[in-house]
């Protein structure tokens, strides 16, 4: 007994061939600090790493929504990358989903009756799964916390919740309900219930690995999620081959599985009678040696998941029915059995493997079940990191071509409109120096084909008779000879000159112009290119109105006749001679004293009337003796002054001298009265014709200059017109493209400052991750 007591105390004191840490001596002081519990560092990482992948979810969220806005602005952003951080936010929504469901996994495996129940049972510090004589568990059990207050159960068949308030109605759940070997039923247990429970580790009891032959299936149904698997042996026999075959099937799908191994039922050996002299007390030290050895053997050469001195940390001895029987008395639960004799260190052994199972258990899952969500995170914050970068050097470098673009449309716009202003103001002074030499040869032509207007009539040889319809015709048909002579022989002068000044300036017009337009509006420039034909000057002298006034004077008239004589003599007299145009132009005179024109019809032209002014209008002074006697004869119309004459001029000259005289004169007389032919008339018309028509052309030549420098001006202006209006266009154009490219700008400067942002935040949660990596992942190690 003293010897026993002796290893006891070498034990707690860590002298024993284990070389164990000292155990507290108080079950509390294992957990008297929730907070200080290393199961505490798995449910901060899984809080830590939930509250990172809520802000990756919420950047992907941002970063779809940015692209989606680039795709609606017309910003070049492929599809492929779209579809990319698109599945990037399924991914993330799965991990979540994932992470919440995330806890750390035991499951326990061994022969059937070894204690698998019992132990759960302990580690939880309540009875929760049926054990003990008559229960065997025939199916998966997974306990896990719940948030409610009462228990219940889920079937895989049945997601019924199925209440269960205390362990023998659990027993009596499950042999009612006909379930496989490889069938799992879910335990819900209320977490505040079980401090384990709480910090988010779930248990899984199996039926004995001696039941089945369906190993694999149990693994990969199972067990390829679980961090910790504990291999529940009976301390009472050795390991068996069942037990053997199936680890070896979990390290072929698993990595370096984390194994416990725990002999259970300990106490039997304790409770023997023989035990309590040193002989035996050394014999159950040799048992427990072999049982370790074995254990070392298989983790370290037939698994080889450990090290000799790993595997040595990883094997226990233990009595769960006595741990569970202590924790349940501790809670006044159960009744108050004595202990077998060496429980405490028993107790202390079972408190031992809690701690390094709850070390390794935070550890396991913290890096199985976090880093690699930390590396997608990181490797999903990587590639739309990557994405933005592509985004945000494209926006740069579109900015920066479309404000390359905007200089140069901005430079193009000065110079087309400085331009503009330049040519314009130097078309306008060749177009005005080009009408001014048009209205000056207009008028020099015009007025030299007046002159020639004579040869011009004389051209004209349309039969002529003084019969008054006859005659109409004669002078409409004059009319239209003349003013078609006219016309051809001003364009036979000018128009070919004119045309080639007309279209020489048209032509530098387009090209001065043609400079300031874009290669697409110089292809529109050949609708307003100078015509092919010449231009052609309309000369509009319209003779028949012109001369509508003129009244032909085909009386016969002798040239030695008294009037004309009285006219001859007085010609040199001004006033005389104002009258005696005042009387031959009659037909297009004006009123003296309204100074209105006055038509051909207001006028009556009467010998007596005509003579009557006449005598009163000259100053008796100014005329000559024979004046006053013709004068004389010619108011009294009668026979008394024509005696009067005669007799004077018979007393005078003498008789031979006046019969000489009259027989010359009439002789004249006689050879113009028969030489007055039809031909005589119609010369006498044409002259008549000539003066009158000298006279009005005369008056229209500044009118038909002015208008013939008006059709160049307005040929010259409206094309300079049309081209300015391309130009307009033009600049017009530069203005909106201007206006958009200032658009465009500045939604590239938003596009590349949300890809800056965003990208930044990426690096951001990358930095997050490797934060979480350095706080819970490798500070494991």
């Amino acid at each position: 007994m003293a010897a026993y007591i002796n290893r006891t105390l070498s034990l707690m004191s860590g002298d024993g061939p284990h070389n164990r840490p000292p155990m507290p001596n108080v079950i509390p002081s294992l957990r008297n600090s929730h907070d200080a519990s290393p199961l505490q560092i798995f449910v901060k990482a899984k809080k830590k790493i939930n509250d990172v992948f809520v802000d990756i979810e919420d950047y992907v969220k941002d970063t779809v929504a940015y692209m989606h806005a680039l795709e609606d602005k017309k910003i070049i952003v492929e599809q492929d990358s779209i579809k990319d951080v698109e599945a990037f936010m399924l991914k993330v929504k799965g991990i979540r989903d994932v992470l919440t469901r995330d806890h750390m996994k035991v499951a326990f495996f061994g022969r059937t009756s070894n204690g698998k129940s019992t132990v759960i049972n302990a580690m939880l510090r309540d009875k929760i799964l049926p054990s003990g004589i008559g229960h065997t568990t025939n199916c998966f059990l997974q306990v896990e916390g719940s948030d409610t207050q009462e228990a219940y159960l889920v079937t895989e068949d049945n997601t019924e919740k199925q209440n269960v308030k205390s362990v023998g109605q659990l027993a009596h759940a499950l042999c009612k309900e006909k379930l496989n070997e490889s069938e799992l039923v879910r335990v819900y247990w209320p977490r505040d219930k079980c401090l384990l429970l709480r910090d988010d580790v779930v248990f899984v009891d199996s039926p004995g690995v001696d039941v089945t032959p369906n190993l694999d299936e149990w693994i990969d149904k199972h067990c390829l999620d679980a961090d910790v698997f504990v291999l529940v042996a009976n301390a009472e026999s050795t390991l068996m081959v069942t037990e053997k075959n199936f680890f070896h099937k979990v390290s072929t799908k698993l990595s370096k599985p984390n194994i416990f191994i725990l002999n259970n039922r300990w106490d039997a050996s304790a409770s023997e009678p023989e035990y309590l002299d040193q002989q035996l007390a050394n014999e159950q030290e040799e048992v427990r040696r072999q049982h370790q050895e074995r254990a070392i053997d298989f983790l370290v050469r037939e698994l080889k998941v450990y090290t000799a001195k790993e595997a040595e940390d990883r094997i226990f001895f233990i009595s769960a029915k006595e741990a569970l029987q202590a924790r349940l008395q501790e809670q006044g639960q159960g009744s108050h059995t004595p202990l077998v004799e060496g429980f405490q260190t028993r107790y202390f052994e079972f408190q031992d493997f809690e701690r390094k199972f709850e070390e390794c258990i935070s550890k396991s899952a913290v890096k199985t079940k976090f880093e690699q969500h930390s590396q997608r995170g990181k490797h999903i914050a990587s590639e739309i990191r990557s994405i933005l970068d592509k985004i945000y050097e494209s926006a740069q470098r579109m900015k920066e071509d479309k404000l390359s673009d905007k200089k140069q449309v901005h430079d193009k716009l000065n110079y087309t409109e400085q331009q503009l202003i330049l040519v314009t103001h130097e078309m306008k002074d060749k177009i005005r120096h080009m009408v001014e030499d048009v209205e000056q040869r207009v008028s020099t032509a015009l007025s030299e084909e007046i002159r020639r207007l004579s040869s011009l009539v004389d051209e004209f040889s349309l039969p002529f008779h003084t019969e008054p319809l006859v005659l109409n015709v004669y002078k409409k048909e004059l009319h239209l000879h003349v003013e078609n002579g006219l016309g051809s022989n001003l364009r036979a002068r000018l128009s070919t000159a004119l045309a080639l000044n007309i279209e020489s300036s048209q032509r530098e017009m387009y090209d001065r112009m043609e400079k300031l337009l874009p290669e697409e509006k110089r292809r529109v420039m050949i609708t307003v290119l100078p015509r092919r034909e010449p231009f052609e000057i309309l000369y509009r002298l319209n003779c028949d109105n012109l001369c509508a006034d003129f009244h032909e004077d085909l009386e016969f008239k002798f040239s030695w006749g008294i009037m004309a004589l009285i006219q001859r003599f007085v010609g040199s007299n001004k006033k005389s001679k104002k009258q005696l145009n005042y009387l031959n132009n009659r037909p297009y005179n004006y009123n003296p004293n309204t100074s209105i024109p006055m038509s051909p019809t207001d006028y009556e032209f009467n010998t007596s009337s005509t003579n009557s002014s006449l005598i009163g209008s000259i100053n008796a002074d100014d005329w000559s003796f024979l004046s006053r006697v013709a004068l004389a004869s010619m108011g009294s119309q009668g026979t008394i002054g024509g005696l009067l004459l005669a007799g004077f001029m018979f007393k005078t000259v003498g008789w031979r001298v006046i019969a000489v005289t009259g027989a010359v004169y009439g002789a004249l007389y006689l050879y113009e009265r028969l030489t007055w032919t039809n031909k005589a008339k119609e010369k006498q018309f044409k002259r008549q014709y000539v003066q009158h028509a000298t006279k009005k052309l005369r008056l229209i030549v500044d009118l038909t200059s002015a208008n013939c420098s008006h059709q160049v001006q307005q040929e010259l202006s409206s094309t300079f017109a049309r081209l300015c209006h391309l130009v307009d266009e033009a600049t017009g154009e530069m203005d909106v493209r201007l206006k958009d490219l200032e658009i465009e700008i500045r939604s590239l400067e938003e596009a590349a400052g949300s890809a800056k942002v965003l990208r930044n935040k990426a690096n951001y949660l990358s930095n997050e991750l490797d934060l979480f990596e350095d706080a819970y992942l490798r500070s494991q190690h």
